[in-house]
């Protein structure tokens, strides 16, 4: 079976999901900051790891097709939301 990268995405994103619950529980019972903190940045990693495949996968259909068309307005509508996307992951 082949896993597309929104499968892999969907995981990474429930593995965060269980990660936050286990921060909040953490964080409720007083644990050590730096325990918490490197749950944290675990959690990141796979938000960060879910946004790259979402990415790849994005520019290899929708945006690959978008490209392929004759319609400039789409081609340029593509180009503005990936610019968009990627400035707010650069911050």
């Amino acid at each position: 079976m082949i896993t597309t990268h929104k499968e892999k995405a969907l995981i990474n994103f429930k593995k965060a999901h269980s990660l936050l619950a286990k921060m909040i529980e953490m964080t409720e019972q007083n644990n050590y900051c730096v325990d918490i903190m490197q749950q944290n940045l675990a959690a990141i990693g796979l938000l960060r790891s879910a946004h790259e495949m979402l990415m790849e996968n994005h520019l290899n259909s929708c945006f690959k097709n978008a490209m392929a068309t004759k319609n400039e307005k789409k081609k340029q509508e593509m180009t503005t939301e990936i610019l968009k996307v990627t400035k707010l992951f650069n911050k």
